[in-house]
């Protein structure tokens, strides 16, 4: 493993010190705003601002980061997101900081995309595998302990924002410094949402479900807990425990999608996270015990998009593969710009409690949806059985490591749950 990572480690070092900084900031943002005075409303629409910034950062960044050559290219995405980081304190306006949190969208695709054109570049076709695990890993453990930065002072303070910038910064130092070689990005076009829609209803459903629960999740999670009651530290906590619980069930909801069939897996997970909503509406008075809550919420949710992909990919041909998740990822971003405006409004018309409820309901949706798809017709599997494959939402870049994902051994495996989940 250490001969896999010390060839990358800049990059991978370099990613890790930036979400720290951003994971600070994405919560930051939700308990000063709060703090300021800003409505569930406005919150929310600041959330999708992010996932509109990713949006135009898929069509843009590639573009720009041909144009600039990598090295620099990542130096401006930096350096645009620190100087957004330090705004956002500057200017307390729920205008301006729309605009930053578009920015900042924006620049983290871009960054995303320069590591993993690199990683893809570095890492040799039958070790890719273990270096998106590696990566994944990587990202969900930076993003759970950036929480725990909110301990360090008060969101009223400029301390938190400053050691969010501080991060961005010196994630740019080991990239800026490395002396790889530079790759070249491909161009991947994405297939037609009918096509996709002909080859794998389930897999759109579950795609534009899955974005508007999670965005609702990166957007107003923190102000939810806020809401209810939650001191900073505990907030910190239960933001860190739904991406932990999502990160360590990735393995057994793997299995359990690879096993049985892909639908019925997802109508499962899709019904845990639901779960988890429930447990959080009902355990919310009690402390601790809503922790409970959101350890079930995050094994479940987490799990919905990767179980979308594997299904997606076991009905499209191999040269459509690539295309077909740049749709799904597309379509996937759509729904996490919608999720924050949409729950941040039900939240102002009704109360914070509403934010569990709507994760309930829309995952609830998936599992009914992906269930009825399973009495309506048989599963039949194009080319061969895919892998499931832990991931959260980066950049369309990184779907080309998911072709390596499996190792001979691996495959006949699959075949073999394919042959399973078709008798």
């Amino acid at each position: 493993m250490i001969a896999i990572i010390l060839p990358i480690g800049a990059l991978l070092s370099g990613i890790a010190l930036l979400l720290l900084g951003i994971g600070l900031l994405n919560t930051l943002l939700a308990l000063r705003g709060s703090a300021e005075g800003f409505t569930d409303q406005t919150l929310g629409l600041l959330g999708s601002a992010y996932f509109i910034g990713f949006i135009l950062g898929t069509w843009l960044c590639p573009r720009l980061i041909r144009r600039m050559g990598h090295i620099r290219a990542f130096a401006f995405f930096a350096a645009a997101t620190a100087t957004c980081v330090l705004l956002h304190v500057l200017i307390i306006d729920p205008i301006v900081w729309f605009v930053l949190r578009v920015i900042t969208g924006s620049a983290l695709v871009g960054i995303y995309t320069v590591i993993e054109s690199w990683l893809n570049t570095q890492a040799p076709p039958e070790r890719r595998a273990r270096v998106f695990a590696v990566y994944m890993a990587i990202n969900l453990g930076a993003l759970a302990l950036a929480q725990q930065l909110l301990r360090i002072d008060s969101p009223l303070t400029f301390t938190l924002f400053g050691i969010a910038g501080i991060l961005v910064i010196l994630g740019l130092m080991p990239v800026t410094a490395t002396r790889l070689a530079q790759p070249v990005i491909n161009d991947t076009q994405s297939l037609s949402l009918k096509r996709l829609w002909q080859a794998a209803p389930i897999a759109c459903a579950g795609a534009l479900l899955s974005g508007l629960a999670m965005g609702g999740f990166w957007g107003l999670g923190a102000v939810y807990a806020g809401r209810i009651g939650f001191a900073p530290a505990d907030i910190a906590m239960f933001i860190s425990l739904v991406i932990v619980s999502g990160a360590l069930f990735q393995w057994p909801m793997g299995i359990l999608s690879d096993r049985i069939d892909r639908r019925k897996a997802l109508a499962i997970i899709s019904m845990l996270a639901a779960l988890g909503g429930v447990l959080m509406l009902v355990l919310g008075p009690y402390g601790q015990w809503f922790l409970l809550g959101a350890v079930v919420f995050g094994a479940g949710a987490f799990a919905v998009y990767p179980a979308v992909i594997a299904h997606l990919i076991d009905h499209l041909h191999r040269d459509e593969i690539l295309s077909g998740n740049a749709a799904l990822l597309m379509l996937h971003g759509v729904g996490a710009a919608l999720g924050p405006a949409t729950a941040g409004w039900i939240m102002s018309y009704t109360s914070p409690q509403a934010l569990p409820v709507y994760f309930s309901v829309i995952f609830a949706l998936c599992a009914i949806y992906s269930h009825l798809q399973t009495r309506r017709m048989r599963d039949t599997i194009v080319d061969e059985s895919a892998h499931y494959v832990p991931m959260v939402r980066t950049s369309p870049v990184v779907l080309e490591m998911m072709l390596d994902d499996q190792t001979p051994d691996e495959q006949e495996d699959t075949d073999d749950s394919a042959t399973d989940r078709s008798n």
